[in-house]
């Protein structure tokens, strides 16, 4: 593949308005259906399964089975408790970040549609600064506007409702693209640019592709969990965002060296399959991708560990997309490692032979 650009105005379109679009923990099906429309002209078939992960399929009749996977879901909140006076406490829905919070704008997702809130906070003039209180899970609410509980529940917002916020996606200095659920509705554009790739260049592959966009990672890899066992596969590449480390604040000691523009993130972990991840790397040499390596001491934390303990042990490896300030509403990325990404596992499936079994013992 040559070193032109990827990434297209009308890719670029989809990914803009894929990351604006909401798909909070449990209830991706929205966005889901965005990603499958966009990604039907490159694939044979879908699997969906009952909670919403949606597959993508290249070669469905092929016995050997490759995954590329990504996750859909962003972190949220939950309604959790309705005050007298109308002001709304709330619970996570997977990692959100209370410290964020204070003077946000949020949208309330009801059966009426979105209910505007914002996260309210006392005027620094009241605080004591000499004792003051951070943001905390139990002191940081929602203001809808209503005077009172019964006028809360008249705009249709109940406990359970899920509560996402609004901020949508923009261009930092020509490069950097910024927005909230880059973790990791990143990686459902990335794989599914792949599979555009494969599309437009003609290229035959030699086993069935999946190109699996997962739900629930945010509350503990639920998603590929499921799917991991509706689709058996013999190997499985997962991308998901990785931190960039040289911002203000963060131990390299304790996190590594990992940054923007420097290429994607090859993880070494337990559940990382060695032989799957030096074909990866041995692909981004002979490509001359850039890369970053990256350690974890027991689990990654992403999707590679549902794939890789399930169906008594799949080849799994990953690949990262560095990323600054994950967890927060200016989740930022820069457009050349998502390009390299790309790049890097397309070129990898065409390193890959139909009825390998990366064992250690061949």
């Amino acid at each position: 593949m040559s070193e032109k650009k990827i990434i297209t105005k009308k890719s670029l379109a989809f990914f803009e308005k894929y990351l604006n679009n909401a798909s909070p923990t449990g209830y991706e099906s929205e966005g889901q259906k965005l990603w499958m429309n966009y990604v039907k002209p490159y694939v044979d078939t879908f699997i969906t399964d009952t909670y919403g992960t949606a597959v993508g399929v290249i070669n469905p009749e092929a016995k050997y089975r490759v995954v590329i996977e990504g996750h859909s879901d962003e972190i949220s909140w939950y309604v959790n408790y309705i005050t007298d006076n109308g002001l709304l406490y709330v619970i996570r829905n997977g990692g959100s970040d209370h410290q964020i919070a204070p003077s946000k704008w949020v949208n309330i997702h009801t059966k009426n549609g979105i209910v505007k809130g914002i996260f309210g906070w006392p005027a620094i003039h009241t605080r004591d600064r000499a004792k003051e209180e951070p943001p905390k899970i139990d002191n940081i609410f929602i203001d809808v506007g209503a005077k009172d509980k019964e006028e809360v529940e008249k705009m249709g917002v109940h406990v359970g409702c899920v509560i996402t916020y609004p901020d949508e996606f923009q261009i930092l200095n020509k490069d950097k693209y910024v927005c909230r659920a880059i973790d990791n509705r990143a990686g459902g554009f990335m794989i599914a640019e792949v599979a555009r790739l494969l599309h437009e260049n003609k290229k035959k592959l030699p086993f069935g592709l999946y190109i699996t966009n997962a739900v629930q990672e945010e509350i503990g890899l639920r998603g590929a969990e499921m799917i991991s066992q509706t689709i058996r596969p013999n190997a499985a590449i997962i991308t998901d965002v990785c931190h960039d480390t040289t911002t203000p604040m963060i131990d390299k000691k304790k996190q590594g060296h990992t940054e923007l523009g420097a290429g994607p993130v090859i993880s070494y972990a337990p559940a990382v399959q060695n032989k799957l991840r030096e074909r990866i790397i041995e692909t981004a040499e002979a490509k001359k991708i850039p890369f970053q390596r990256m350690a974890a001491s027991r689990s990654t934390g992403t999707d590679t560990d549902a794939f890789a303990y399930s169906n008594g042990g799949v080849a799994s490896a990953l690949i990262s997309l560095p990323l600054r300030y994950m967890h927060t509403t200016v989740e930022t990325v820069h457009r050349d490692d998502v390009e390299n990404v790309i790049r890097l596992i397309y070129e990898t499936l065409l390193n890959i032979k139909s009825g390998e079994t990366f064992s250690y013992f061949d």
